[in-house]
Parts: C-alpha cells; sequence; structure tokens
C-alpha cells in the first residue's frame, strides 16, 4: 500500500505527561482512506482536523459505524511497539461484517497503524502508566435514506496519548449491576464495537456515576440474570481459586485483553471456566468467603480491581477493598509485556521503531 504522507504546518505543542487524562488530547496527524467502487483508495496521512460528510450520510441516521482501541507503547530504550494490532484489524472486520460495512485488509490496516504512530512518534508518551491510544474507526458515508448495503464508506485513525481510563488508576473500583437498561441480547450487535452498543449504555453509566460507581456490570438481556460484562471491559472473577469469566455467547464483546489474561491464567495453570454466572452465585459466593478477587480487562484500562459490587442495594466488599494478588499479576505481566520491559513469549508486540 502507499500511503501519501501530508505532514502539519502547524505542529503543537507537546502535552504534559502529568495532565493526560484519557481521550481528550490528539496528536498531529490522522490515517484517512475511503470506499467506493468495490474498493479502498487513497490512503493517506494527513493533519489532524474536521472532515464534512453530507447530512445524508448513512451513518448520521442509521449507526453504521464500528471502532477499535489498541495502544502504541514506549519502551525503556525509547522504541516503539504495538500489542496484537492484528487482532484488533480482525475484530473490525467481525464488527463490520455484523453492520455491513466493508471489509479492510487486516495487513493493510497494520500498515496504515504503524505508518501513523511512526510520523506521530514523539507523541508516545514514556511515563509509568501512559501510552499512546489508537483509535481506528469505520463509518458509512453513502448520503442516501434508503436502508440498503453500504457502498461508500470512510476509514480513519485518530490517536491520543493517554494517561489512566479510571481517575481512581490501578485502585480498585466500585460496580453497579445494572437492573434498569439492557446492553445487547444474544442475535444482536452486542459482540461487535458499535457506537450504538456504547450510546445505549450511556443512561445506566451516568445513572452509575451519580450514584459513586466507576461503571455498571450489564446483565444479560432475556433473563436478566447472568453477568456479562462491564461497560469499558470484561470481567473475571476468582472463586476459590477458579478463574470464571462470562462466556461468549454473542451478546458480549470478545476482548482482546481478557483472551490475553485467559492464555496467561492457563498458561500458569489456573482452572479457567468460560460459563454462564448469575448474579447470584456471586452473591452467595462473596457471603461465603469464596469469591477471592475480580477484576475488569480491557485495551483502556488494562486490568482493573473492583472491590464493591452493588445488586439492588445489597453490597459485596471484594479483596477487602485491595488488589488482589492474581489481579496484580495479571496487570503487571501484561504491561510488563505491553512497555517491554518483559519478554513477549507470545508473539503479541509488533515494534513500530526501534529507537526514536
Amino acid at each position: 500500500m502507499n500511503i501519501t504522507i501530508t505532514k502539519t504546518q502547524s505542529p503543537k505543542p507537546l502535552p504534559d505527561n502529568a495532565t493526560l487524562g484519557f481521550g481528550r488530547i490528539f496528536t498531529d496527524h490522522m490515517f484517512v482512506m475511503e470506499y467506493a467502487s468495490g474498493a479502498w483508495r487513497d490512503p493517506r496521512i494527513v493533519p489532524y482536523g474536521d472532515i464534512s460528510l453530507p447530512p445524508a450520510a448513512a451513518v448520521f441516521h442509521y449507526g453504521a459505524e464500528v471502532f477499535e482501541g489498541l495502544k502504541a507503547y514506549r519502551r525503556k530504550d525509547g522504541g516503539v511497539q504495538l500489542f496484537r494490532p492484528l487482532d484488533n484489524m480482525h475484530r473490525l472486520n467481525d464488527s463490520a461484517a455484523r453492520l455491513c460495512l466493508p471489509q479492510i485488509d487486516p495487513d493493510v490496516g497494520l500498515e496504515a497503524l504503524k505508518a501513523l504512530v511512526k510520523l506521530d512518534a514523539a507523541w508516545v508518551p514514556n511515563a509509568p502508566g501512559t501510552s499512546l491510544y489508537l483509535r481506528p474507526v469505520l463509518f458509512a458515508t453513502d448520503p442516501d435514506l434508503s436502508l440498503h448495503g453500504i457502498r461508500q464508506a470512510s476509514f480513519y485513525i485518530i490517536a491520543s496519548p493517554s494517561g489512566s481510563y479510571y481517575k481512581e488508576g490501578l485502585a480498585p473500583v466500585r460496580i453497579m449491576i445494572e437492573t434498569q437498561d439492557v446492553r445487547a441480547v444474544r442475535g444482536g450487535t452486542g459482540y461487535a464495537k458499535c457506537g450504538g452498543n456504547y450510546a445505549a449504555a450511556t443512561r445506566a453509566g451516568d445513572r452509575a456515576e451519580k450514584l459513586g460507581f466507576s461503571q455498571v456490570l450489564w446483565l444479560d438481556g432475556v433473563e436478566r440474570k447472568y453477568v456479562e460484562e462491564v461497560g469499558s471491559m470484561n470481567v473475571m472473577f476468582k472463586i476459590e481459586g477458579r478463574v470464571v469469566t462470562p462466556q461468549l455467547t454473542g451478546s458480549v464483546l470478545p476482548g482482546i485483553t481478557r483472551r490475553s489474561c485467559l492464555e496467561l491464567l492457563r498458561d500458569w495453570g489456573y482452572a479457567v471456566e468460560e460459563r454462564l454466572i448469575t448474579a447470584q452465585e456471586l452473591f452467595d459466593a462473596a457471603d461465603s468467603g469464596k469469591l477471592e478477587e475480580a477484576w475488569g480487562t480491557g485495551t483502556a484500562a488494562v486490568v482493573s480491581p473492583v472491590k464493591e459490587l452493588d445488586w439492588k442495594g445489597d453490597k459485596v466488599f471484594i479483596s477487602g477493598g485491595k488488589i488482589g494478588e492474581l489481579t496484580q499479576k495479571l496487570y503487571d505481566t501484561l504491561t510488563g509485556i505491553q512497555w517491554g520491559k518483559l519478554p513477549d513469549t507470545k508473539g503479541w508486540i509488533v515494534p513500530v521503531e526501534k529507537k526514536y
């Protein structure tokens, strides 16, 4: 792929690592290409800026949009690397297929990611816990209000130097089990990373935040008793030494950090169960002292310990309000691999630059 590069004439000052937050600051450039007449064309990197679309574009009216989230990490030697980027591109295509959006060759997507990160490598922060968050997004641009398969689309990648996703950092968080709204049902778009899933989750998330919780834990949309995922993470529980996580039923996002954790846990000899889990089972396990740890997994937060679950006014407290030993080990191992502090024995790392 021949990527045309137009560099900005007005580079922005690099941000202070101490004030990054998450997803609020953007680098100097973005990747763009368009789909029409059955092919992707004009791949290019241009200065970051506003885009222009017709008011009738299908993305505005029918939510024809999918996205991904991954990170570039600064190693101690100054080099930059990506974590499992091809997995993100394959998942993007799975999501796109569900919404009838065109596919992108994963190798083309990887080349675009590497080119953008290489150009904006100075924006990859080096402070502990920081990274360059990458957001590929694919959406329909057909200027047509009739319902049909997508004929025109755009693919963008933007980049944002970021710190911790939660204000708590790695401190354990409080989670509310949602009993009113539903995120997804089997046969729907729950397994796809599409904007509509997150928009529909916003009301419950706002309600939880006002009550002092960091996130909501969703129940299944039919029986309303099986836990599925947290708003921005998959979720795992350590019960009597076993690790239990909701199975991928079609209404749960197949998280890449989730998959990575499960691979590590099995390597370490833990019994891992991917199955249906009721909220009642969790509360019973907590009451009997069998619920030893709970944590969320996701690109944004990596691993986030959970200290409290609230369900219909009842509460359970986990790990004495502290990060559990296994949760800490998972976080240390994953971030160690991502930042190049630990060897990558899995082939998860893709270098972008040997040294900046």
